[in-house]
């Protein structure tokens, strides 16, 4: 069961592009990023570690033989999770990707070009 929702969140577009910034900086995504702030924020401690997925596969390479695009599911330090690419990509056998979000059984992929 998913039990994630979203919500509309309004910043301004310098905000925006700031955490945006840090975001690629950190090769990952921007749901990420804000994810590990609140959840920092929220325990108040913001230097706590974050989610176990977080650590062992955020800024992991993936290489095209690890992942199985007719299942949908991408193998990282021996385990098989579902994966998305950014921006909703077809998966491209030519090219390495990166893990930027680690979100329950799903990775988050983005293309290294």
């Amino acid at each position: 069961m998913n039990d994630t929702t979203s919500f509309l969140l309004r910043i301004s577009k310098n905000l925006k592009s700031q955490l945006e910034s840090i975001a690629k900086d950190q090769n990952r995504s921007l749901n990420s990023l804000l994810q590990n702030i609140i959840e920092d924020f929220l325990s108040n401690r913001p230097d706590s570690a974050t989610s176990l997925e977080n650590r062992q596969f955020i800024g992991q390479i993936v290489s095209n033989t690890q992942v199985d695009s007719k299942n949908g599911l991408v193998q990282v330090n021996g385990i098989f999770y579902r994966y998305l690419i950014e921006s909703n990509l077809s998966f491209d056998s030519t090219k390495k990707y990166i893990v930027i979000e680690a979100n329950g059984n799903i990775l988050t992929l983005r293309p290294i070009k």
